[in-house]
């Protein structure tokens, strides 16, 4: 390390909590051999099925091999509930506050002091530090987590920290999956680590996962006899015989709760999805069902949980907390590899998932349900396996499985490199074309995201790849350029305010939420707000609304207000 880095580095003065390990899981056997590839070796890939103990057990190694010290080990997750949850799990195991030597940072909330030496966040925080830290020495350690599922932001650190490894060759990193294609990441951070050179990999070190035997069940929705398993249970067919998923999903959750105790993880496309088979369940249940965090004393009761990302804090952290009945969790992708739910036995899959894409010829970004790949399919029912002989019915044929793809398309493939070229040019790692991406973009979709920079007057190609002074701006800004380009112009023209709250609606789901049992209602109530000229000033006039109430009403009585 040179002299001016080391003068940059900000003096630590911590040492490591006393450090045990749950001998049940996998990784506390083999922690020894882990351990010593990683003190021989700058990055390792740890492949581990989910379950194996490797997300809350890895930083703890690297902590006691010494790492955390001279700069904080960081340990990224692709959601905050995951980033949050693990940071919470590490400090109960070690028998510290959070926020001390474990803390954890995800958007709007940080919880990291002077001494903290392992840092949950999402990868999308690690990625906004690159810009204010280019060398990332406010670490020494980086484990990236949830490496298989092949995100933008993920794609781009696993770049940059190829770029970055021959620079920091005291630099530490671990990536770490489920399901991954191990031979590859071993093969392109070989041949990028400070000592790499071609044909020479990084260590892999496999870690089995704690799992019983799943019984995998086909029970197809179009009702085809032949394609369904013998073990099935045959469950009433429409007129057309067929059956739609919300129906299939209650006969499915039916015939588990028939096999034995032990809750029942479902996996669903979006929030919409979740609240239709919420509603199901309370009309096949009757009585028996439980509201999220309620109680009852009638017989076989089952309470019945969302899981999605716009749900407060407090109503994701509930599916942790103890419980007396048998539960139905209703969640999206997030539980598929990111948390392990406690006490599934269950799980049933429609094998569908909403999978990001951009469409270079509309250019627009949507949100089509897809099925999913071979290895995310194989990671759910993984899930029904953690506790005891697990049962995992998939609404799908076994034929229609094997015709999947093997792995998830990466994200770089599918989405609009506007920003990532971006952000790029403002780092000077120069040429796309020659960045180390594990799976480089089509030379197509790099044209359309140059081309959408240059309609938006952020780059400028004459005289080679510069940005220009919105351009600088842009790359500053955590935003889609197209959003950020909208606020710049705003600013211009006296309108910032206003814009900055359309550009804050644009960039996340819409906050107006529609129950399915409640849509006249909720109809009725968002009425007051639409404007028949603009959607955009339907926002603007439900924005000056809620801010004019916050100031009246005290912090409970707007948050009732706001549910109502």
């Amino acid at each position: 390390m040179s002299d001016q880095q080391k003068k940059r580095k900000p003096a630590r003065r911590v040492s490591p909590p006393p450090i045990t390990y749950p001998e049940q899981l996998p990784v506390s056997a083999r922690r020894e051999e882990i351990a010593a590839a990683i003190r021989d070796h700058q990055v390792v890939i740890v492949a581990g099925e989910t379950g194996s103990g490797k997300t809350t057990q890895l930083p703890k190694i690297c902590m006691e091999l010494g790492r955390g010290v001279e700069g904080m080990i960081g340990h990224t997750q692709p959601r905050r509930i995951a980033a949050r949850s693990v940071a919470e799990r590490i400090c109960f195991e070690l028998g510290v506050p959070l926020g001390g030597a474990v803390g954890y940072q995800v958007r709007f909330t940080e919880e990291v002091g002077p001494e903290t030496m392992v840092k949950l966040m999402t990868d999308g925080i690690l990625l906004a530090e690159i810009q204010s830290d280019p060398e990332l020495l406010r670490y020494d350690t980086l484990i990236i987590d949830e490496a298989h599922e092949r995100s933008l932001n993920i794609d781009f650190i696993l770049g940059y920290l190829a770029q970055l490894l021959p620079r920091r060759p005291e630099l530490k990193v671990i990536v770490t999956s489920a399901t991954i294609d191990t031979e590859r990441f071993a093969a392109h951070f070989g041949e990028h680590s400070a000592s790499g050179r071609p044909g020479v990999s990084a260590p892999i070190v496999e870690v089995s996962g704690r799992t019983y035997p799943v019984e995998i069940r086909y029970e197809p929705l179009d009702g085809d006899e032949e394609e369904t398993s013998a073990s099935a249970k045959p469950r009433t067919p429409g007129r057309s015989g067929a059956i739609d998923q919300v129906t299939g999903i209650v006969g499915a959750c039916q015939e588990l709760m028939g096999e034995g105790p032990g809750d029942i993880l479902v996996f669903l496309s979006g929030e919409g999805e979740i609240r239709d088979t919420q509603q199901a369940l309370a009309d096949e249940l009757g009585r028996r069902y439980v509201e999220p965090g309620g109680r009852s004393s009638v017989p076989q009761a089952v309470e019945v949980l969302p899981l999605f990302s716009r749900l407060s804090g407090a109503e994701q952290h509930r599916i942790f907390e103890s419980h007396s009945h048998r539960r139905i969790i209703l969640a999206t992708n997030i539980a598929e590899t990111s948390l392990t739910v406690p006490g599934i036995r269950y799980v049933v899959d429609p094998g569908t998932a909403r999978i990001s894409r951009y469409s270079n010829k509309t250019k627009v970004q949507r949100l089509p349900i897809e099925a999913v790949s071979q290895a995310s399919a194989n990671q759910r029912a993984g899930r029904s396996g953690r506790v005891a002989d697990g049962i995992c019915v998939r609404l799908y044929s076994e034929a229609d499985f094997e015709h999947r793809d093997e792995f998830t398309q990466p994200e770089i493939q599918r989405t609009s490199l506007a920003s990532v070229i971006l952000q790029m040019i403002s780092l000077g790692l120069g040429d796309i074309a020659k960045f180390p991406f594990i799976d480089p973009p089509e030379g197509r979709a790099v044209r359309a995201g140059m081309q959408l920079l240059e309609e938006i007057g952020a780059l400028d190609t004459r005289r080679g790849l510069r940005l220009t002074r919105n351009g600088r701006q842009l790359a500053r800004l955590p935003l889609d350029p197209r959003l950020g380009r909208m606020l710049i112009e705003g600013q211009k023209n006296g309108c910032a305010s206003e814009v900055l709250v359309l550009v804050a609606a644009l960039s996340v789901q819409d906050v107006r939420e529609r129950p399915t049992e409640k849509r006249a209602q909720a109809d009725q109530l968002h009425a007051r707000f639409t404007a028949s000229s603009s959607d955009f000033l339907a926002y603007l006039t439900l924005w000056r609304y809620l801010h004019t109430q916050q100031r009246e009403l005290s912090g409970s009585q707007f948050r009732k207000m706001c549910r109502a």
